[in-house]
């Protein structure tokens, strides 16, 4: 994998051997493990302690290296911090025994060379801690002055990260004292595990090669936490400057509005996004580089994430046309609901640059055009959405420069009418579920047009018809084996018919069929039984360019079609 200096198995033992030391980067995210993701562990670890599986594997981690010895953890910090808990509450059931008097000689060797192994260096004559492992920010005191030293754990004054890790402890202090009664069972169940738990170990040189490494296993849907890597680049830049410890917790405070503004939104499309709204349009790929190449200051960092904060809204409209800044606005929403049934993400970028510099009504305009666009160019011309993305991101930047458009601007990728009749007279579309609300829309949209009646696509009274059945054979009508397959899913084999009416229908023949479509209140399926007295290729054919001259006159924009 290009970026990649090394990829090895390493079981836990080995992770914690021969001296090397781990950092969690100091800005990266809190420990947030719960009761849920130690029980998983815990189960795991069972079914190895019974033999019942040889080996557990514990994912990648994504370490990052100059020396071999020393490593900051890109990702699997929660995991590696579960363990070195797991590993604190064993000692303490050790550290119980001997205060207790049971086998002290014995169990104090046993409980100094697990802590040597797994957990650090313990100075005797100042209880100063030289640890394997190095938390974050919010993190390593606590760790390092109670969790490591077997202190009592304060209660009170503790951050979140801080209450969690005690959870974790006390959670795994009690099932171990429960199921390990002896020094010499304690002692061995962290000799078994440690043997059987393996990681995959993914080592680069840099934070871009990290950044490169997370976008190639996320597209193979390991997902790994590209965010918090930018994140800790971001801080880490602001950090350099030595700032005062209020600006770091501005910078934390943003950072938590913005994740929690976005929700289910995935963080790395929006920042894609935002980025490309006010810069040349980068890649997933190129992303991280681009933003370390143009943010090097704390004041850059800043505007970065206030920036970010202050769109974040606009961008959570922009994917929800019912929004509610959406609720007087309804020739933007239906433009808005159109785009999101087609499924269309490259308008993005272009869309955040118009909200921030365009007014309400300019902002219908545009997306209107590119519903239009999109219509032409995605659903029915099935074109290559790189052009689109480049002129979109031109126009996104004009917009942010002189806060104005132009219809024109859209010219290269708006699809001729010749060319969008021809492609609407031969197009199919398979019976998936995205496909059958497209073809709802597409000839409820018609039927408006034609026939001016009011039948909304999401409407559950109507289904889509194939009047020639999916499932016909040689004896339906007079179509042939071949002409069933090319004829079954085109346009104009498909009409509207109410969900009763096309139950009955079925796989009647075509005769039988219109007594059906005569019934319907679709004026665009009561004309295929007035105009069509039999069924063949032919005749979808003829239906389809009529409906191709209908819809050349609905999705049009007439600046562009002259």
């Amino acid at each position: 994998m290009k970026g990649i200096q090394d990829t090895s198995s390493k079981t836990y033992r080995q992770l914690m051997g021969n001296g090397l030391r781990y950092e969690i980067p100091k800005f990266q995210r809190d420990y947030t493990w719960d009761a849920e993701n130690w029980d998983d562990l815990w189960q795991d670890i069972k079914a190895l302690i019974t033999n019942e599986d040889n080996e557990h594997y514990m994912g990648y981690l994504v370490l990052q290296t100059s020396n071999n010895k020393e490593f900051q953890i890109i990702d699997g910090q929660q995991r590696l911090t579960t363990m070195s808990l797991l590993i604190l509450a064993t000692l303490k059931c050790l550290k119980e025994l001997i205060d207790s008097g049971i086998d002290p000689e014995n169990n104090s060797k046993r409980k100094e060379s697990l802590l040597n192994s797994y957990i650090g260096y313990v100075d005797p004559v100042t209880l100063i801690s030289n640890n394997k492992l190095k938390l974050n920010r919010n993190s390593n005191d606590y760790y390092k002055q109670h969790l490591v030293l077997l202190k009592e754990l304060p209660l009170r004054n503790t951050n979140t990260s801080e209450k969690h890790m005690r959870e974790c402890f006390n959670w795994y202090f009690d099932k171990i004292k429960r199921d390990f009664k002896t020094g010499e069972a304690l002692a061995a169940f962290i000799d078994n595990i440690v043997d059987k738990l393996f990681f995959t170990v993914i080592e680069v040189t840099d934070q871009l090669n990290a950044f490169k490494v997370f976008e190639t296993l996320n597209a193979r849907g390991v997902q790994l936490s590209s965010s918090d890597l930018l994140k800790n680049y971001l801080f880490s830049v602001v950090d350099e400057t030595k700032p005062h410890y209020s600006e770091i917790e501005e910078l934390e405070n943003i950072w938590s509005k913005i994740v929690g503004k976005l929700g289910e939104q995935k963080f790395e499309d929006y920042l894609r996004y935002y980025w490309n709204s006010v810069n040349k349009s980068v890649g997933k790929k190129n992303l991280f580089k681009a933003i370390k190449g143009s943010i090097k200051s704390k004041e850059e960092v800043f505007e970065l994430i206030r920036n970010l904060n202050d769109t974040a809204d606009k961008y959570l409209a922009i994917q929800n046309p019912e929004d509610e800044l959406w609720r007087e606005k309804p020739e933007i929403r239906k433009s808005l609901k159109e785009l999101k049934l087609f499924q269309i993400r490259q308008t993005n970028s272009l869309f955040l640059a118009a909200l921030t510099n365009l007014d309400l009504e300019q902002f219908k305009k545009l997306v209107k055009i590119c519903s239009v666009i999109s219509f032409r160019y995605n659903i029915i011309g099935g074109l290559n959405p790189n052009a689109q993305e480049e002129v979109y991101n031109t126009v996104a930047l004009k917009i942010a420069s002189t806060k104005s458009f132009s219809t024109s601007d859209f010219h290269g990728i708006y699809v001729s009418d010749i060319n969008f009749e021809n492609d609407f007279s031969t197009k199919e579309f398979k019976n998936t579920s995205r496909n059958h609300k497209i073809v709802k829309y597409i000839l409820t949209q018609i039927e408006r047009y034609q026939f001016n009646t009011d039948i909304e696509y999401e409407s559950d009274l109507y289904s889509v018809e194939h009047i020639l059945p999916e499932n016909a054979d040689n004896n339906w009508g007079q179509f042939s084996f071949d002409e069933i397959g090319r004829s079954i899913y085109r346009i104009g084999n498909l009409t509207l018919l109410e969900r009763k009416l096309n139950r009955e229908a079925d796989q009647k023949q075509y005769a039988e069929k219109i007594k059906f479509f005569e019934m319907s209140n679709s004026e665009l399926t009561r004309a295929i039984a007035e105009h069509y007295q039999s069924w063949s290729e032919d005749k979808i054919a003829a239906r389809q360019r009529e409906l191709a001259k209908h819809a050349k006159g609905i999705w049009r924009i007439q600046e562009l079609s002259n």
